[in-house]
């Protein structure tokens, strides 16, 4: 055992309740200003981007064989009976370790920034698929508009895979505050523009992802300097949005590496 760690054993605990809120409430780090990152992938992601956990959680039967990086990572750490872990869990499967980390403060709008922007994306899936293609293909600012999932909830979290920690995140925006933003915004749109493919794409560039049924705003549309479609010649009608968006920072990289 490499450090000491305080037991907890009552459910009513009130860190207890405090974890639980922030893996089912996918708004409660909003309020609690801290987040909860279950499982050794996320935290060792966190880590490797050299943060600090305030605090780590272990179950009791993983505890004395929990590595170094994990149990000497947190200012404190703690450790509960395996049954109060479906408590703090929002997995079918609960995992045996999870950091509480604090929310970065709130960011102000990087204007010159590659940048992915979400219309009122609602799946947390998409919206962590996204955030991951960001990280990958080198947009590292997401600017998540009012209506779009909650990107710091649990759900988000585990789908982003650790993108998280990699991005500038900006959330909660109205449309006006992108008129700040000095590179221009690019818009998928299954009925405008001309295909991807043929098109000259700006870089820098703010690429803007759509409502998962209802597409890009029209004020969003309104402010798109360029307006694209992703050619389907199998026929389908639309693309999910977390595949368009692969696709379309996909293929910004390779003006990027031109």
């Amino acid at each position: 055992m490499s450090t000491e760690a305080t037991h907890v054993t009552s459910r009513d605990n009130p860190l207890i309740k405090d974890l639980r809120k922030l893996s089912q409430d996918s708004t409660a780090y909003r309020k609690q200003g801290r987040v909860w990152l279950e499982g050794d992938h996320l935290c060792r992601a966190a880590l490797a981007r050299g943060l600090k956990p305030a605090l780590a959680v272990f179950a009791e039967s993983y505890w004395p064989a929990a590595p170094a990086e994990f149990t000497r990572a947190a200012d404190k750490s703690i450790v509960i009976p395996d049954a109060l872990l479906p408590e703090i869990s929002g997995l079918e499967s609960p995992a045996r370790m999870g950091f509480v980390l604090g929310l970065p403060a709130a960011a102000g709008l990087r204007p010159d920034a590659a940048s992915v922007i979400l219309d009122r994306v609602q799946d947390a899936g998409n919206v962590g698929s996204i955030l991951r293609s960001a990280a990958a293909f080198g947009f590292g600012q997401v600017i998540a508009l009012k209506g779009t999932a909650a990107l710091w909830s649990p759900k988000v979290l585990r789908a982003g895979m650790g993108a998280h920690f990699a991005l500038h995140l900006v959330e909660s925006l109205e449309p006006e505050a992108l008129a700040a933003l000095t590179v221009p915004i690019v818009v998928t749109s299954s009925h405008h523009g001309d295909f991807l493919h043929q098109q000259k794409l700006p870089m820098p560039c703010a690429w803007a992802m759509g409502h998962e049924g209802q597409g890009v705003g029209d004020d969003l549309m309104a402010r798109a300097a360029l307006k694209v479609r992703i050619d389907q010649p199998g026929g389908e009608e639309s693309l999910n949005v977390a595949a368009a968006a692969a696709i379309c920072l996909y293929a910004s990289s390779l003006v990027r590496d031109s």
